[in-house]
C-alpha cells in the first residue's frame, strides 16, 4: 500500500497487526507513530484529543485488565491509496478484571464483549477515529448493574453538575475525515433496513432477515431469530420514539473469502420520552452513537433468496444512562 510500511499486505492486515502490536504485545509507544499527534478519538463517553491521551488511557486499561486479548473478527473498509482509507474494525475482546481502576476494585471476573472502531488512515497513520466498546456488557459480567454503575460513576466525578460530559454532536471536532463511505449495494441494502426499523417498520425484520439470524448486541446479548432481534431494536427505539435517526457512514463489501457485508455508523438524537430498554421516560436529551456490521447469506426469510444472516449492533448503555441520570440530577 502506498505510504504504508511494506510489512503490511493490505488494509485489513495493517489494522489487525497494529492492534495486536499495541494491545497484546504492549507496544504502547508505537502509538506515537501509528496515531497522529492531534487525533480525535470519539466514543459515546466523550472525545479524547491527541495520541498522548490515547497512550495514557491504553496504559490504564492494560493495568486494570492485564490479560486482555483482542481478536479481529472483520475489517470492512472503503477508500483508496491516494485519498486514504476508512476501516471499520470489529473485535471480540476478552479480559479478566485483575487490577483496580475505573471499574472499581478488582473483581477478578472475566468478560468478553465486542468493539467496533472506525479509523481513518493514510500514510501508515490513523488520524481520525470513532469507537464503541460494549461497556454495558463489561459491567454486567463484572457483577454490576449498568444503571447502578453509572450512578456511582457520576457520584465519583462530583455529581451531575460536575460529571464528565458524554459525546454530543455539537461538541464534535473536525479530525480531517469527512467521507461517507461507498455506494456498494450491500451497504445500501443494510442502510435501507436500519432506516425502516427506525421508522418503526418492524415487520421488515421478518421480510429481510434469515429465519436463523444471530444478533450480537449491546449488553453482550446474543439474539436468535426474528422475535429476539425485533425485541432488541424495539426496546431501543421505543425508549426514544421521537429521536432523529441519521446514518453518518456507510460501507458495503463483497469478496475476499467473506460473506457480502456492510458497516454503518449512525445516531439517534432526541429525548427519552418512551418506555423501553431504558425504563421510565424522563424527558432527558440523549444522543446515541451506534455502529453496526451485517453479514448476508443464501437463505432468506422463507428459506430462499438472500437474507441478513448475522448482525452486530453496538451502542454504549453507560453513556445513555449517564445522560438520563444527569438530567434527573442523580
Amino acid at each position: 500500500m502506498k505510504g504504508f510500511s511494506n510489512k503490511f499486505s493490505d488494509l485489513p492486515d495493517y489494522i489487525i497487526k497494529i492492534t495486536r502490536e499495541i494491545w497484546e504485545e504492549r507496544g504502547i509507544a508505537t502509538l506515537h507513530h501509528y496515531y497522529a499527534k492531534d487525533i480525535p478519538v470519539r466514543s459515546p463517553m466523550g472525545i479524547q484529543k491527541g495520541n498522548q491521551a490515547v497512550i495514557a488511557s491504553t496504559m490504564a486499561t492494560c493495568h486494570e485488565f492485564s490479560d486482555r486479548q483482542l481478536y479481529g473478527e472483520d475489517v470492512i473498509w472503503s477508500g483508496n491509496e491516494e485519498d486514504g482509507f476508512l476501516s471499520s474494525h470489529r473485535l471480540l475482546t476478552t479480559a479478566t478484571h485483575t487490577g483496580d481502576g475505573q471499574f472499581g476494585p478488582a473483581t477478578h471476573r472475566p468478560w468478553m464483549v465486542r468493539v467496533i472502531a472506525d479509523c481513518a488512515c493514510k500514510d501508515d497513520t490513523i488520524y481520525d477515529e470513532w469507537l464503541i466498546r460494549d461497556y454495558g456488557g463489561m459491567v454486567r459480567q463484572m457483577g454490576m448493574d449498568p444503571r447502578s454503575y453509572t450512578a456511582e460513576l457520576i457520584a465519583r466525578e462530583g455529581g451531575a453538575a460536575n460529571s464528565n460530559p458524554v459525546f454530543l454532536p455539537e461538541n464534535d471536532v473536525d479530525g480531517g475525515y469527512n467521507g461517507t463511505g461507498n455506494d456498494n449495494e450491500w451497504g445500501k441494502r443494510y442502510a435501507n433496513t436500519l432506516t425502516r426499523i427506525m421508522e418503526a417498520d418492524f415487520t421488515h425484520i421478518r421480510e429481510e432477515y434469515d429465519r436463523a439470524v444471530i444478533g450480537e448486541y449491546a449488553g453482550a446479548q446474543t439474539a436468535l431469530g426474528h422475535d429476539q432481534v425485533t425485541s432488541f431494536w424495539l426496546g431501543l427505539r421505543s425508549s426514544f420514539p421521537d429521536a432523529e435517526f441519521k446514518i453518518h457512514h456507510q460501507i458495503g463489501m463483497d469478496g475476499g473469502m467473506m460473506s457480502p457485508r456492510a458497516a454503518l455508523r449512525w445516531s439517534l438524537d432526541g429525548k427519552h420520552t418512551g418506555w423501553g430498554t431504558f425504563g421510565e421516560p424522563t424527558g432527558a436529551r440523549v444522543h446515541v452513537m451506534g455502529m453496526c456490521h451485517a453479514e448476508y447469506g443464501p437463505f432468506g426469510p422463507d428459506g430462499s433468496g438472500t437474507g441478513l444472516r448475522r448482525e452486530f449492533a453496538l451502542y454504549d448503555e453507560i453513556a445513555i444512562w449517564k445522560q438520563i441520570l444527569m438530567h434527573a440530577g442523580d
